[in-house]
């Protein structure tokens, strides 16, 4: 069962061009469905039918997340990730001719509700993205970082492997590689730049060691940084700056893109920076920013 799950996954890498996080996701999810598969006596994906399949997410619901001495349940969220691997897996099967029947056709996604993306304030922009003296290698490619994600809505995973043949400073645009091994070009603001040069004087070349790869951003030890890594740096000089606010990178990409939209940016020019391969994806922002203004209005409007 395992190895027919190992079959979509190459097709996941090596046809769709999926990141490397998508397949690390359907894997552990799909192998931990077969896992239970096995328990049950299943020893083929052709034995299992939908009423299996709706048994073992029965049990999901009630499952107990893996941290000690918690009473919480898996998430809706986690639930419909399920869902939505079995049924891909499943369409691959069939399609590929793999599987006889698709066990999975009828299962039906849960309508998620999705939270509004957090956002910083202006403010809170500023405090983070302010100078740290004295200035240090990893200080200036922390700024540096922070300044490319704020600049360009950059997801992690394309802030931590960006190339230095990426950057286009002469013509204001860096080249990012997003989710399934799309280009495309966005503009890079002044700040960004200066913030980025002043790494690149002063900061990179004390941190390049013998191997190094040929990624703008490094740790002291002269490697490109791990996701968990990077996430650390800037949670870590959040909290040196003064920003109680628990903060995480994405939360700079959200900001990015609600800025913008409340400063009349078109939203499908968004997408196209943000990297969206659907324009529904972009409008959670519109949301954001009709928040922003009903607060405006309850304050200011003398009838609100």
């Amino acid at each position: 069962m395992h190895a027919l799950v190992e079959d979509f996954l190459q097709y996941l890498r090596n046809e769709r061009g999926r990141s490397e996080k998508t397949q690390l996701t359907y894997a552990a999810l799909l192998n931990h469905i077969a896992a239970w598969l096995e328990q049950q006596g299943f020893t083929h994906w052709d034995q299992v039918n939908l009423d299996d399949l709706t048994r073992y997410l029965k049990t999901e619901q009630s499952r107990l997340v893996k941290i000690p001495d918690s009473t919480k349940t898996l998430s809706s969220s986690t639930l419909y990730l399920e869902i939505a691997s079995l049924r891909a897996f499943f369409n691959y099967c069939e399609t590929e001719g793999l599987l006889q029947r698709n066990a999975a056709e009828n299962l039906s996604l849960p309508k998620r509700r999705d939270s509004l993306p957090k956002t910083l304030s202006h403010d809170e922009i500023d405090q983070l993205l302010q100078p740290s003296l004295p200035s240090t290698p990893q200080s200036l490619c922390d700024r540096a970082i922070l300044e490319l994600a704020y600049s360009s809505g950059l997801r992690l995973s394309e802030l931590r492997t960006i190339r230095l043949e990426q950057l286009h400073f002469d013509t204001g645009f860096v080249n990012v590689i997003g989710k399934g091994n799309k280009e495309r070009l966005v503009p890079v603001g002044s700040r960004a730049v200066a913030a980025i040069n002043d790494y690149l004087r002063s900061g990179r070349p004390k941190l390049v060691g013998p191997k190094s790869p040929g990624v703008v951003f490094l740790t002291r030890r002269g490697t490109a940084f791990a996701q968990c890594t990077l996430w650390f740096r800037i949670t870590q000089r959040a909290a040196k700056l003064g920003i109680t606010r628990r903060i995480n990178p994405h939360m700079l990409r959200h900001s990015f893109a609600t800025h913008l939209l409340e400063h009349n940016a078109d939203l499908r020019v968004i997408q196209e920076m943000l990297g969206h391969a659907s324009i529904s994806t972009t409008q959670v922002y519109t949301h954001v920013s009709g928040r922003r203004l009903r607060e405006v209005h309850e304050k200011f409007h003398p009838r609100a």
